[in-house]
């Protein structure tokens, strides 16, 4: 007679063995009808499993988040069952759920095609149709092994020669189909629904080591309802639109190519842009207390295995041997390098804190798969700083760093922005009692800002627990870009300290703060989050001025000398074309404001300005164009 505790507090008794399904059925109808499994203690259990003890049970619906990753792994499952149908002789390998969506990698000597696309789906809505049954069974592992190798599923029978012997293992039917999972599943392939799509094909290498053999790696997207997918695949279309390579090539503002692969060929436009950013951040930065330091690129391997890269970040660095034998790495971060600028002199506790920030250069080795624009590369330049204080200062300075990440994000346009509290990684250096203290004093000074957070299990740096600042852009993408961390291990770890009020030296607890993180992905967030439409302010060109007329030239040069002078950014455009086109020519290029000038302008010393979006223009004297702009320019920045 089982016992079954729901999370209300509220007790079911049943008279036998139940079911997840017996159980939503005994509170409602319309559970029932939701639920696609259930959680007992905290594991996930097919509503079909039976449950014969007194355990804690909570029903899991297909529009949480569990029920949603259920879903896109079922979506993976029925993938693999209609490739095999449609192509018996193509492998199967693994197949999971992830963010968005699923994929399924399989082996097939055929490339798939956009048209294959397009077939698999319509066959897998036919297996939707079906209704199949997916039931749950349990192997012995060797006679699973031979039972693949049987059907010719070699890399399946490799997957489940890796488990240890003798340990069973579960296995899903839907239908003819068959394959290895921990589970759970749906109960049929009709719960799945029809709010999926395929989306597209990759490469990838078996089991992630590129000395394997290439397989074919087919992406989908699964929602709970069609309205989900629809604003999903919206969102697609929209992040296409906006994607900073195409309107980095369209804006003129950088360029990749194989040479310098992960690393950014800046154009002049993207350069302003860059510098833009630097130097609104270094005034932000002047006002917060900080002093601006520069440390070398390349330093010493002894540095980093004092600091612990060496042991927990090596297979991520550059490094290299000079011919006297020394090794050296290009730094990955700047952290290190700032412990010994703190490091130089006495510093008494009356100094603390110690606020150090560097613009700095940083390498880090990606996989060449893993690439993206400027969303991933290896070469990036870090807003990074350091705060050396007491322990007794974590509080007020976290709050204030918490100020001024969300008061620069802010006037980038994101006013949307989530906070996440991340601790202990498994890879990590220090004590857990040093852990401990570090959770505990960040933890704190975040419940003194009153701001909302998540917690992220797991995902600290591997020197100390973090707080990660996400933002939300225009099309409702998190991205997550500045960080907070304490770190109670890397002080001492390098030799840094203070003297103490008691005369006796101590350990400084050591802040990490970036609010860009990366400047070239901050960038390549700030073009989609805009569409290219950057404000004013930020506008690596802001004022364009065209000639209608050849006889306008030198007026439009003077227009262009009054702009630079009043602090804009301005540049000419004199080529004999006509107007409508180097508007519609520079509109694309994503100028913010076009002055048009021709004879009539010259004579009356007016411009006719017309903004980035909009078909309007409005006639101004000279003077009060230039005032505004510069104005407005003030006002933004």
């Amino acid at each position: 007679m089982p016992t079954i505790t729901l999370p209300d507090g509220s007790v079911k008794q049943f008279d036998a063995a139940t079911t997840g399904a017996e159980i939503a059925a005994s509170i409602g109808q319309s559970l029932a009808r939701d639920a696609v499994a259930v959680k007992v203690d905290g594991e996930m259990y097919d509503l079909t499993r039976d449950i014969d003890s007194d355990v804690a049970v909570e029903v899991v619906t297909r529009d949480s988040d569990d029920g949603l990753e259920l879903l896109r792994h079922d979506a993976a499952h029925v993938l693999a069952e209609a490739v095999k149908e449609l192509w018996p002789e193509t492998q199967v390998t693994i197949g999971p759920a992830i963010e968005n969506g699923f994929y399924y990698d399989f082996a097939r000597q055929e490339p798939f095609t956009e048209d294959d696309l397009q077939v698999i789906e319509k066959r897998m809505q036919e297996i939707v149709d079906r209704d199949e049954e997916i039931q749950r069974e349990v192997w012995d592992r060797d006679e699973a092994v031979q039972f693949f190798r049987n059907m010719g599923e070699v890399y399946k029978a490799e997957i489940i020669e890796s488990i240890p012997s003798g340990e069973a293992i579960t296995l899903y039917r839907q239908g003819e189909f068959i394959d290895l999972c921990r589970g759970p599943h749906l109960p049929s392939t009709s719960k799945l629904g029809k709010a999926f799509k395929l989306t597209h094909v990759s490469g990838a290498y078996w089991r992630g080591d590129s000395n394997n053999e290439m397989l074919q790696r087919v992406y989908g997207t699964a929602w709970s309802n069609p309205k989900q997918l629809r604003q999903y695949l919206h969102m697609l279309e929209e992040a296409e639109k906006r994607d900073h390579r195409r309107l980095g090539r369209v804006m003129d503002l950088f360029h990749f190519q194989e040479e310098a692969p992960g690393a950014v060929f800046w154009h002049p436009q993207g350069w302003a842009l860059f510098q833009q950013l630097i130097e609104f951040m270094r005034q932000q930065q002047n006002a917060a207390g900080y002093r601006e330091i520069n440390t070398p690129e390349v330093m010493s391997r002894s540095l980093w295995e004092s600091s612990g890269h060496w042991d927990t970040f090596g297979d991520n660095m550059f490094t290299t041997e000079t011919v006297d034998g020394r090794q050296y790495a290009i730094k990955p971060m700047n952290c290190p390098g700032h412990v010994q600028v703190y490091k130089q002199g006495i510093t008494s506790y009356r100094d603390l804190p110690v606020r150090l920030a560097e613009f700095g250069k940083c390498h880090r080795y990606e996989p060449s798969g893993a690439l993206h624009g400027m969303m991933r590369v290896r070469a990036f330049t870090q807003d990074d700083a350091h705060i050396f204080c007491t322990a007794e200062q974590i509080t007020d300075e976290s709050i204030a760093v918490c100020d001024l990440i969300l008061g620069i994000y802010k006037a980038f346009g994101f006013d949307d922005v989530r906070i996440k509290f991340a601790d202990r990684p498994e890879v990590r250096v220090g004590e857990d009692a040093v852990w401990d203290q570090a959770e505990a004093a960040l933890l704190k000074a975040l419940e003194a800002t009153n701001l909302e957070y998540t917690h992220n299990p797991g995902e600290g740096a591997f020197y100390g627990p973090k707080l990660e600042f996400v933002l939300r852009d225009a099309i409702g993408r998190d991205w997550q870009c500045g960080t907070l961390q304490v770190d109670l291990n890397m002080p001492g770890r390098l030799g840094a300290t203070y003297v103490g009020e008691d005369g006796n030296k101590h350990t400084p607890v050591m802040l990490h703060r970036a609010i860009f993180g990366s400047l070239e992905r901050f960038i390549g967030i700030l073009i989609e989050h805009h569409a290219g439409n950057l404000p004013l302010w930020l506008a690596p060109v802001q004022v364009r001025v065209l000639t209608i007329t050849s006889d306008a030239n030198e007026y439009a040069e003077d227009v262009a000398v009054a702009l630079r002078e009043a602090g804009l950014r301005a540049e000419t455009d004199l080529r004999n074309e006509k107007i409508s086109y180097k508007v519609r020519e520079h509109s694309v290029e994503k100028i913010p404001v076009l002055l048009a000038v021709g004879q009539r302008e010259v004579d009356e010393r007016n411009v006719a300005m017309r903004r980035l979006g909009s078909k309007k223009q409005e006639v101004l004297s000279l003077d009060d164009a230039v005032a505004r702009l510069s104005r407005e320019m003030r006002e933004r920045s």
